[in-house]
């Protein structure tokens, strides 16, 4: 069962610890409020006669909303919270079905590294590789996560 855990610490990721997040259904509304803040109304986002028309028969999400979906799951968890310095990006990111109105989501997460650096003692690298899937287990979003974490001290 999801649920929120406690912040972690550098020290508290070990490689092969795994998290799993809450679950949440996407709205029209998120894809309109994505469309506002990024600016991209591109069609097939945005106009439900067109996209019906369109390869996939219906809107399908932003690219970038699914992966702010994603990151939005880390920070629901609880694991980062008031613990990330910051998102340091990814190595690889990969949408490999899209994401439709109406769908459920839900994110996996398993510590994949941790790494101390040598220009801090104050925090380390965490590697997180992500996994999300919608209501059908169908994978939607996959990526490692690389975040600066403090340490406990």
């Amino acid at each position: 069962m999801a649920y929120s855990y406690e912040p972690h610490h550098f020290e508290d990721f070990e490689e092969g610890k795994e998290f799993i997040s809450v679950g949440r259904t996407v709205t029209e509304s998120d894809f309109m409020m994505h469309s506002a803040l990024s600016g991209d109304w591109t069609e097939l986002h945005t106009n439900k006669e067109y996209a019906e028309d369109q390869q996939f028969g219906e809107r399908i999400a932003h690219g970038p909303m699914t992966f702010v979906q994603a990151t939005g799951f880390v920070y629901r968890t609880g694991i980062v919270e008031r613990t990330a310095v910051a998102f340091l990006g990814m190595n690889y990111m990969d949408l490999p079905n899209p994401v439709t109105i109406g769908d459920t989501l839900q994110l996996e997460i398993e510590v994949a590294n941790r790494k101390d650096l040598d220009s801090r003692d104050d925090a380390g690298i965490v590697v997180l590789d992500t996994v999300m899937e919608n209501q059908e287990d169908t994978v939607v979003f996959e990526g490692d996560m690389k975040f600066l974490v403090k340490k406990q001290n």
